[in-house]
């Protein structure tokens, strides 16, 4: 039986995530995206330690990623084989894409600045470079909600399989977990406002992950497995 202080652990790593990934999908676009795309390049060069400070907190979410699937594997050490073994593979790909994302705003950042060794490059093209690798980065974000998605469904299994936690978050962290899959399917073959609109239905369904990392973390884990089971 897994103990509450395991399931806290791996509560606050997921709440960890859950703060830090904004900084980078949220808070930088809103200070770069502001207008034409030279004033994009300028604020590039404006906000090079916000942008460092995306960098770090993507490779802490790549981090983050490895440790909290490990506890989570843990958690559900008594349960499904085949399940935990998905949860590690789905759980180690996220974190990969993190790590290699970084360097697309590594390159970004280096063409807006435009260092001597890049002087073969004229202003323009450094400019559509640095463009190009935000765009990169962008891109790589929407094709990572896949993989994001993906690692939620064996967890979702987990989750209602072993009766730790009610079953309701399960079922909610599956439906989570299709969400972010349709909206990188969408994202993908028809951006734009198609991908906008089913962003903004898919949002409310992807509090299943908060939801499950508060629970973790206020209440634990079921005592007995079956003690709760009017509520799941």
């Amino acid at each position: 039986m897994p103990s509450s202080r395991q399931a806290r652990i791996a509560g606050w790593l997921f709440l960890l995530l859950i703060v830090l990934a904004p900084i980078r999908l949220i808070y930088l676009p809103s200070i770069l995206f502001t207008g034409e795309p030279s004033t994009t390049v300028e604020n590039l060069r404006l906000h090079e330690q916000a942008v460092r400070a995306g960098v770090v907190a993507d490779l802490a979410c790549g981090a983050l990623m490895v440790f909290i699937v490990l506890s989570l594997r843990r958690l559900f050490a008594a349960d499904n084989d085949t399940g935990r073994g998905l949860l590690m593979l789905g759980g180690a790909l996220p974190a990969a894409v993190y790590t290699f994302n970084v360097g697309n705003d590594i390159a970004a950042l280096t063409f807006a600045q435009g260092p001597a060794f890049l002087q073969a490059f004229d202003a323009a093209q450094r400019e559509a470079l640095a463009l190009l690798f935000l765009r990169l980065h962008g891109q790589m974000v929407i094709a990572a909600e896949i993989w994001w998605g993906l690692w939620l469904l064996p967890l979702a299994m987990l989750v209602r399989r072993s009766g730790h936690v009610p079953g309701w978050i399960g079922t909610w962290l599956f439906v989570n977990g299709l969400a972010y899959v349709a909206q990188s399917a969408v994202g993908l073959l028809w951006p734009g406002h198609a991908a906008d609109t089913l962003s903004s239905v898919c949002t409310p369904l992807q509090f299943g992950e908060v939801v499950f990392a508060l629970w973790l973390v206020i209440v634990g884990v079921r005592r007995s497995p079956r003690s709760m089971e009017s509520i799941a």
